[in-house]
């Protein structure tokens, strides 16, 4: 009976032959490159650094190819899709930031990471403070993996599979048991992408991705296209239809929507707004999302370790930086289009299915509103987000457990064959924890993007100082690093239980404000340091003049925010400005700050903490493309936010 169902249901999804053929070719593609590249090809086995760091090999367009893959998965198609119905393109801003977070990474942090010759983020804490603050961060990087990434990602992934196939509340039997369909789709996503990370490594995962970015950013874009067209209607264009979704949701009922703005004003939209709180989402606690994500998260920066040298590194930032600006058009679209179809039913008469959940946009655009052939490159693209994420997650989850946990206190003296064989078997083990997890996690939750950003958002601020200050600044202490890291979680759950209606940006940078402050205190008052040489004369002057900068920038940015927040609404400008979270610069002033703090300590103090990194600037250096890059961004993120406002 349950087969008959699953059979009818197939038939009924509009997908034709040619629509399954395209989706097989893809994944036999995939498995087959994957496996061909995880051989042994001289027959000698896996170095741990092969294993691990693809042995060094990554060009720029692999890096940067491969952290957009690892990047771009469920929670982007699935989860942001899903919020732009509800809330629209505000949610962009994650993307956007992201690019302007992955310039100051390239610059600043990813080259003393390279040249420590590091494998993993918590062997570098180990390596600055002690072991005690790399095992913890070891553990809680472990348990974000599966309980929240590994789970979200296949979750969202099989939602999507499940509402395009229209397979919803079929179950199947095996025994006496019964067995939802979402359950085998998690399962089988797992297994695809265990097939090939498992066997062969990073080298596996980060040239796959080279293919899988093609599919899924020219599957997007395609798909986003055919929304349009949709709405546009008979022989109507891509730029007809956008005309038509923009004019709808920005006049009459819904001339003060929020669908079309990339900052949400509270008094339009309270719910929107506490996902995306306004301003914040430019200068608030969005930053340590994403300095933390794309900085200190292992199966991110892990694509920048594996890269030839620095220059191939910083090149695959910048690469990456301008394909993820490219995401909001790719997820959004469809979710905004979805939205006015909804709104206009009687102009669609042959929907199938409903939108219960936000996140039920995107696959139910395709299943309605893509033609054959079109949705089986759809939904390969979808598949590949899906499988490149989880392939990443799975690699850098065994990483950290064979490097910083078996390799450390289990067995000291393990070769590289018993190494990667325990990072096989991690990965294995992983697999079964997530699919067990997946449902109690996320079975209730309406936008799965946002539960991933705000449970991320407990570890970001202790996160971001603990790996910031280590990398810049040499009086940070391993004591302060380990109070900021049992303190990190406690106190974002402390700011949730008792602030439980203030947006998560906003929490997350009060938390931010009152670790970095100390963290600062508790390093200053250490009493375990070393005496050094200051930096050369040159290098003091340059380091001076930029405290001196930054300080002013921050103080000016506090200055400001807190005279606005004080007037509240007795003129029409702070009304607005509050309307729209200008208490966000608070943060971002104190972030600036920061900034300050270290650059000026480490010119003026003769003290240093005893594993304190020594400071050249040499490695900050960049080449005019680099520059020229970070302009180009920088430009079109200035041109999003006038037209979009």
């Amino acid at each position: 009976m349950e087969q008959q169902s699953f059979t009818e249901a197939i038939s009924q999804s509009g997908f034709e032959t040619i629509d399954f053929i395209i989706l097989v070719v893809y994944i036999i593609l995939l498995v087959t490159l994957g496996m061909f590249l995880s051989h042994d090809h001289e027959g000698e086995g896996k170095s741990a650094n092969d294993y691990f760091l693809a042995g060094n090999t990554l060009t720029w367009w692999a890096v940067g190819a491969s952290l957009i893959a690892a990047n771009i998965s469920a929670e982007q198609y699935i989860g942001m899709s899903g919020t732009g119905y509800a809330d629209g393109i505000a949610i962009a801003a994650y993307e956007i930031m992201a690019a302007m977070a992955l310039v100051v990474i390239g610059k600043f942090l990813l080259p003393i990471m390279i040249k420590r010759k590091i494998f993993t983020i918590p062997q570098f804490l180990r390596e600055r403070y002690n072991d005690g603050v790399g095992l913890a961060f070891s553990i809680l990087w472990i348990f974000l993996y599966v309980f929240v990434n590994l789970t979200s990602v296949s979750w969202l992934g099989a939602l999507a599979i499940e509402q395009i196939l229209g397979l919803q509340e079929i179950v199947i039997s095996i025994g006496c048991l019964d067995i939802s369909i979402r359950t085998f789709i998690i399962i089988g996503l797992f297994l695809i992408a265990g097939i090939y990370s498992i066997n062969g490594g990073l080298a596996s995962v980060a040239w796959t991705d080279v293919m899988q970015v093609t599919f899924l950013m020219g599957g997007g874009l395609i798909t986003a296209g055919f929304a349009l067209i949709s709405v546009a209607g008979y022989e109507g264009s891509i730029l007809d239809g956008f005309s038509k979704v923009y004019t709808y949701l920005t006049t009459g009922d819904y001339a003060n929507d929020s669908h079309f703005h990339l900052v949400i004003q509270q008094s339009h939209n309270e719910s929107a707004y506490t996902n995306v709180p306004g301003i914040a989402a430019l200068v608030g606690g969005i930053w340590l999302t994403n300095l933390a994500y794309w900085g200190f998260n292992q199966y991110i920066i892990q694509k920048g370790l594996a890269a030839k040298n620095i220059n191939e590194a910083k090149k695959g930032l910048i690469f990456a930086g301008f394909l993820k600006i490219l995401i909001p058009f790719i997820v959004l679209v469809p979710g905004i289009c979805a939205f006015y179809m909804v709104q206009n039913a009687d102009l669609y008469p042959h929907i199938q299915g409903s939108i219960d959940v936000a996140d039920e946009a995107y696959p139910w655009l395709i299943r309605n509103f893509t033609p054959t052939g079109i949705k089986g490159l759809s939904f390969a693209a979808l598949t590949a987000s899906i499988i490149s994420s989880l392939a990443s997650m799975l690699n850098s989850t065994s990483t950290l457990f064979t490097m910083d946990i078996y390799k450390k206190y289990i067995n000291k003296g393990a070769s590289d064959r018993v190494l990667v064989k325990v990072g096989r078997i991690v990965a294995i083990v992983v697999l079964i924890i997530a699919t067990i997890s997946a449902k109690p996690l996320l079975g209730e939750i309406d936008q799965a993007f946002q539960y991933i950003q705000e449970y991320s958002s407990f570890l970001y601020p202790g996160i971001t100082i603990v790996f910031g200050l280590g990398l810049l600044w040499k009086r940070a202490s391993s004591t302060a690093a380990v109070w900021t890291a049992i303190l990190t979680i406690p106190m974002g759950v402390l700011f949730k239980v008792t602030m439980p209606d203030v947006a998560f940006q906003f929490r997350a940078g009060y938390v931010f404000i009152i670790l970095v402050t100390f963290f600062i205190l508790v390093s200053y008052m250490d009493r375990k340091y070393i005496s050094v040489d200051l930096p050369a004369q040159k290098d003091q002057q340059s380091m001076l003049q930029w405290a001196g900068i930054l300080g002013g920038i921050g103080l000016f940015f506090i200055t400001i925010a807190i005279i606005v927040v004080t007037m509240g609404e007795t003129t029409a400008v702070t009304a607005y400005l509050n309307d729209i979270g200008f208490q966000a610069f608070i943060f971002f002033g104190v972030l600036i700050g920061c900034n300050a703090i270290w650059l000026y300590s480490n010119v003026k103090d003769k003290k240093a903490a005893p594993n304190a990194l020594p400071i050249d600037l040499r490695l900050f250096k960049t080449t005019r493309g680099y520059t020229y890059g970070t302009m180009g961004i920088a430009t079109i993120t200035i041109l999003l936010y006038a037209l979009l406002w």
